[in-house]
């Protein structure tokens, strides 16, 4: 089987028979901690979960990122629907990514559909990998993009039951997990330039967030009232956060055992989450680059940054043009270099851009899971990069 070609998802459901991909797990909680083995929770996939090899070939960290991600989004379906069929499966797949504006206005317009509904899902898990990695060259920041995969798939369970309560789920799920990130990133005692740099990146894409109803001082309720595989991701990514420099002063660990209160947990359960992670980074220090870097924080915020400035010098004309058209945008962008803006402001500044991402295709990164905390960089830089549209905009607010 190659996940590169198509045809593999039909080959793969019937090549492993769903004995070995859905009752060999007794519970969602036990195929979770199965995932998080093989670095998909992580953000890197090393394995799938199966003990059997899926391939003759050496697959790639993304082909075994494809399959992992088909087979949690396989397993949920038959979780919640036990009686289901394969290819009431796969269609309920299909429809979930169509039903996520993002996505159907960003990677999936792109895509020329066939009579087959698994190839068609094929195309949409390609799709939705090469958004993430489009740009995401570096170990740093996709770590952080793939790790976010996961919210696809508590997102579809969420649908199978609640429909149309999907959009408020994924904006309430995103902001949730960005602000106990934030938590995580300041509870270490002694930061650096860079952890500053990035606690100030995390903290700016968190306002610029449509999901406003949600701060940072209510989220306890939220987390209070989610399911046992949000509140383990959500413990699993701050344990990530955390472990940038492979260990944990006492601040970051008081903040643990805080957040597994909250989260229900014993004060101790964290200790679980923190050694599955120092396991699986010892063991695949040689695959995943990031875990060699002496300070990884730097790493992704540099990185980060490099990136942004590709995007936008890349797309410098078609910038150009839509930002000139933009009018109150190109303003509010202008006047973000001299001050805060509003939580209005901000709003307008987000919706406007992400308009932009919608109608450039190596834009919609910033549209994906994750690609919300780029968004502040995007601020932060077009200004410097593009100063000949604000030089004229300066010049028409003098004539007026």
């Amino acid at each position: 089987m190659n996940p590169s070609t198509s045809g593999w998802i039909h080959k793969f459901i019937n090549e492993f028979s769903n004995r070995l991909l859905i009752d060999e797990y007794s519970s969602p909680i036990v195929f979770y901690e199965r995932l998080k083995n093989t670095g998909f929770i992580y953000g890197v996939s090393v394995n799938t979960i199966l003990d059997e090899p899926i391939s003759h070939l050496k697959l790639t960290k993304d082909e075994f990122t494809k399959v992992n991600l088909f087979h949690a989004l396989w397993f949920t379906f038959y979780s919640e629907i036990p009686k289901g069929t394969d290819k009431e499966a796969i269609d309920s797949i299909v429809t979930f990514y169509q039903s996520i504006e993002r996505g159907k206005r960003s990677f999936l317009q792109k895509l020329s559909f066939s009579k087959s509904p698994s190839e068609n899902l094929e195309k949409i898990i390609s799709a939705r990998l090469h958004e993430t990695n489009n740009m995401l060259k570096k170990d740093a920041s996709m770590l952080l993009t793939h790790a976010l995969l996961y919210v696809d798939v508590l997102a579809f369970a969420y649908f199978l039951k609640q429909p149309d309560g999907l959009k408020v789920y994924l904006d309430v799920l995103e902001k949730t997990l960005i602000e106990h990130s934030i938590r995580a990133l300041q509870s270490k005692k002694e930061k650096n330039k860079y952890d500053h740099l990035v606690i100030e990146l995390v903290a700016s894409s968190s306002e610029f967030m449509a999901a406003t109803h949600l701060s940072i001082s209510n989220v306890e309720n939220v987390t209070g009232s989610m399911g046992s595989l949000e509140k383990q991701f959500i413990l699993d990514i701050c344990c990530l956060a955390v472990w940038d420099d492979r260990e944990l002063d006492e601040n970051e660990l008081e903040f643990l055992k805080g957040l597994s209160k909250r989260l229900d947990y014993s004060e101790v359960y964290h200790q679980k989450s923190i050694e599955a992670l120092k396991i699986f980074s010892e063991l695949n220090a040689q695959k995943i680059h990031l875990f060699e870097y002496s300070h990884p924080i730097k790493q992704f915020y540099k990185q980060s940054m490099d990136m942004v400035k590709l995007l936008i010098l890349r797309n410098k004309k078609r910038l150009l043009i839509e930002l000139n058209e933009s009018g109150e945008l190109l303003v509010l962008l202008g006047q973000s270099t001299q001050r805060d803006l509003t939580n209005e402001e901000k709003r307008k500044v987000k919706e406007q851009l992400l308009d932009i991402f919608k109608t450039v295709p190596s834009l919609t990164i910033f549209l994906i899971p994750g690609g919300t905390l780029l968004l502040p960089l995007f601020v932060k830089l077009i200004p410097k990069l593009l100063p000949s549209a604000f030089r004229e905009n300066q010049v028409d607010e003098e004539k007026k």
